[in-house]
């Protein structure tokens, strides 16, 4: 993925840091492919994350779920683009205990600046623990930056 730049890949490649919200996660990227809009990351979820009966909390696992969704988009786009998520519909199939969770998203369709964007959380044991469907808008910095 050498040579790639924007605020993604920036991240990923250690020219800055990963946003705090990523970090406090345990945000990893293992791995992406670009012309098929997938990607690949890890999170580590710690006991500050859990429930009183020791489960990870449904809102750890959404925030997992849409880092998730907007990097398999974010990895596609040109460096002077960033994408808003729009809308994001979660499903939460089983409990999660703390430890590493691992993320796996795709881009299902895109047109024009809007992308369908899809993600899945799944334990040490490949199970799924949560689902995720999302729309997104891509946005050309330079004109955000230049409205009024």
């Amino acid at each position: 993925m050498s040579g790639r730049s924007g605020p993604f890949w920036d991240a990923v490649e250690g020219r800055s840091p990963l946003p705090r919200a990523a970090a406090t996660l345990g945000l990893e990227f293992l791995d992406a492919d670009v012309e098929n809009g997938t990607i690949e990351l890890a999170f580590t979820a710690t006991d500050d994350f859990t429930n009183p009966s020791g489960n990870v909390l449904g809102a750890f696992l959404a925030a997992m779920l849409y880092d998730t969704v907007g990097p398999a988009l974010l990895a596609t786009l040109r460096p002077d683009q960033f994408q808003s998520t729009l809308e994001l519909k979660a499903s939460f199939l089983r409990p999660v205990r703390p430890g590493r969770i691992f993320g796996r998203g795709r881009v299902v369709h895109r047109d024009g600046d809007v992308a369908h964007l899809e993600a899945s959380l799944l334990d040490a044991d490949e199970a799924i623990i949560a689902t995720a469907t999302a729309t997104a808008r891509i946005i050309d910095l330079d004109r955000a930056a230049a409205a009024p």
